[in-house]
C-alpha cells in the first residue's frame, strides 16, 4: 500500500508540480483513503521528501559505484569523459530500462532542480554526497583545474543531463522530427562527450 501511494504521488507531482497537487488526489489516484497518507508520510511535504529519497538512493549507490569501478579500473589514467560518463550513464541506464516510473521521476527531479524556491534545498539535501564524489573524481583525473571551474562544470553538466532526462520532446519540434528527445541511445553518444568537452575547455 505505501508503494502504491508513493507512485500515485511520483506521477501526480511529475505531471503537475509540488503545488499542484493534493493528498486528497493522491489517494485517489492510488485508491486510498486520506487518513492513510498522513498515516504513513504524514504532510504533504513529507510525502514529497519519501517519493524523492526512494529512487534517489538507488541512483546514489550506482553512481557512486560506477565511479569508483571506473578509477579503480584506471589508475593514474583517468579522463574526464570516463569520470562523466560514469556518473551520467546510470540515469540514462534507468530511464531506458526502467519503466514509466523512472521517467516520471526523473521529470520531477528536473522541476525540483529549477525551483528557485526550495530546489536547491532539496537537490542538497538527497545529493550532494555523489555530486561531490563527481567532482573530487574529476579534480583526481584534472589535477591542473580550479575546483571553481569544476562547481561551474557541474552546474552546466546537471543542466543538460536534467532536461535531456526530462524528456520534453522540445527537440522533437525544434529539429521537425530530425531529433527525438525519448532517443536515449542518440543521448548516449552524444551527451557525455558533450560535457567532458565543456570541462577540457574551461579547465
Amino acid at each position: 500500500m505505501r508503494q502504491a501511494i508513493l507512485d500515485a504521488a511520483e506521477g501526480l507531482f511529475a505531471r503537475h508540480g509540488f503545488y499542484g497537487v493534493t493528498t486528497r488526489q493522491v489517494a485517489t489516484e492510488a485508491g486510498v483513503d486520506t487518513a492513510l497518507i498522513h498515516y504513513y508520510f504524514g504532510a504533504k511535504r513529507e510525502l514529497f521528501d519519501a517519493v524523492f529519497l526512494r529512487r534517489a538512493e538507488i541512483l546514489n549507490q550506482e553512481r557512486a559505484d560506477s565511479m569508483a569501478a571506473y578509477e579503480a579500473a584506471n589508475p593514474g589514467a583517468m579522463t574526464p569523459l570516463g569520470v562523466i560518463t560514469a556518473f551520467i550513464d546510470p540515469l540514462i541506464e534507468r530511464s531506458m530500462t526502467g519503466g514509466p516510473g523512472w521517467k516520471s521521476y526523473f521529470a520531477l527531479v528536473a522541476q525540483v532542480n529549477n525551483t528557485p524556491t526550495w530546489g536547491g534545498e532539496t537537490m542538497h539535501r538527497f545529493f550532494d554526497p555523489v555530486v561531490h564524489q563527481l567532482v573530487d573524481t574529476l579534480k583526481r583525473a584534472r589535477p591542473e583545474a580550479e575546483m571553481t571551474d569544476l562547481y561551474w562544470c557541474y552546474q552546466f553538466l546537471t543542466g543538460a543531463m536534467m532536461l535531456t532526462l526530462s524528456e520534453t520532446g522540445r527537440i522533437d519540434q525544434l529539429s521537425e522530427g530530425l531529433c527525438k528527445s525519448s532517443d536515449l541511445e542518440a543521448v548516449r553518444a552524444r551527451l557525455y562527450r558533450y560535457c567532458a568537452a565543456g570541462l577540457e575547455a574551461l579547465t
